[in-house]
């Protein structure tokens, strides 16, 4: 089955293109392709993959589609939920079902990430529709029950016909805001996958893995766009240390503590290289500088041989492109690697009044303060950010370091 699903998962944005752009309706159509989908997963184990699996789906999914159209039901939602009114003239070559420089997986995301559409919704369509995951494990993936993500595909899809937006690229005047927009969903998903924010697991490697493919799949299509190149690398050099990050028991290890020679050298390799490549080219933006922290961490031999004051450096230039609470606590941390953890707890204590950044906020306070030796103040920070996570690694791990700092 796992070699059916690599085969079937990069087909979803191809098949799904095919017919939005002959039929112009999304909704039905994408919901045409998970029936294809659903069918290729039960007949192709026991029968084989076809010779041609994208042919072999496109005719399944317009069959379901026609199916659907014949009932009344159907044809009310046609009336009622047309997610895009008009379809978009395409003219194939010889032989072709599309031509050969359309941009499906591209022209899919910015669809499912339309402005329109709210951040959590976006997530689970851009899931489904461009990532060929179920309903039922999307809601897995996030700890959610199933009708509470059907709702939320649902809304996705309301949201995109109100919106009127149609199956195409963006004009080159709202092309690079657009891609924000998808850049930043894919990397809620990668972030989600890396940790999740609440369950007793902290990683959730398929999330992570289909970000991963997904910004390839992007990168692919526009390779000169420095901050695609700049997302995966930083996906690819922070996914490079997943089997270092838990231990026996699925326990929290902090990056000081991992095992450094179980990181992925292959992925923080490729990582390093696409963001060398990007920062050597265009405007540098806040995905190029994160990455280029990530290397900074992944080719150090260990924590105390990282190369801090370059890391204090990058994080003010990311501090200059995405000022945010979030950049300067993490710039606390390294300014308290160079000039010790007062130094740091002097940065944290300018956000506090800012934004209250809950856990995190407390959980770097504590070790500042632990490191200061203010052993008591430290025990109390690691308490309140204990119970103010929802998971379950993370608030073990928290109730551990109290209990260290209390002795």
């Amino acid at each position: 089955m796992t070699g059916v699903a690599e085969v079937l998962r990069p087909l979803v944005p191809q098949v799904l293109g095919v017919l939005v752009r002959r039929y112009g309706q999304f909704d039905a159509c994408e919901d045409a392709v998970q029936e294809a989908l659903l069918a290729a997963s039960e007949q192709w184990p026991a029968e084989g993959v076809p010779d041609n699996p994208r042919s072999w789906l496109i005719t399944v999914a317009t069959r379901r589609l026609t199916d659907l159209w014949r009932s009344e039901s159907a044809r009310r939602r046609r009336e009622e939920s047309v997610a895009v009114r008009e379809p978009v003239p395409v003219v194939a070559g010889p032989g072709e079902e599309r031509p050969p420089d359309s941009d499906d997986t591209l022209s899919l995301l910015f669809l499912c990430c339309h402005p329109a559409v709210s951040p959590p919704s976006q997530v689970a369509l851009t899931l489904r529709a461009v990532g060929g995951l179920t309903t039922a494990q999307i809601a897995s993936a996030f700890l959610v029950p199933e009708a509470t993500m059907t709702r939320r595909i649902t809304r996705a899809k309301e949201s995109i016909a109100a919106a009127g937006s149609t199956f195409s690229k963006p004009s080159p005047d709202d092309f690079p805001a657009r891609l924000r927009v998808v850049l930043q969903v894919l990397y809620l998903i990668f972030n989600e996958g890396y940790t999740a924010t609440s369950g007793e697991n902290l990683l959730r490697d398929e999330l992570a893995a289909e970000a991963i493919r997904l910004t390839r799949a992007v990168h692919a299509l526009i390779p000169g766009e420095g901050e695609v190149a700049g997302l995966l690398a930083l996906m690819l050099l922070t996914h490079a240390r997943r089997a270092a990050r838990t231990g026996p028991d699925g326990e929290l290890v902090p990056l000081p503590e991992q095992d450094r020679g179980v990181w992925d050298a292959a992925m923080i390799e490729e990582g390093v290289s696409l963001v060398r490549a990007a920062l050597g080219r265009g405007p540098v933006g806040p995905y190029q500088v994160q990455a280029a922290i990530a290397a900074v961490h992944d080719e150090a031999p260990s924590t105390d041989d990282t190369d801090w004051p370059q890391i204090v450096e990058l994080y003010g230039v990311l501090g200059e492109l995405m000022p945010s609470p979030v950049v300067t606590m993490n710039l606390a941390v390294a300014i308290a690697q160079v000039a010790g953890p007062e130094a740091g707890l002097a940065v944290l204590d300018g956000i506090n009044a800012k934004l209250d950044l809950g856990r995190r906020v407390d959980a770097v306070r504590a070790h500042l303060l632990e490191r200061a030796g203010r052993t008591a103040d430290a025990r109390e920070c690691y308490l309140r950010a204990a119970d103010r996570t929802e998971s379950g690694p993370e608030r073990r791990y928290l109730l551990a370091r109290a209990e260290a700092a209390g002795r």
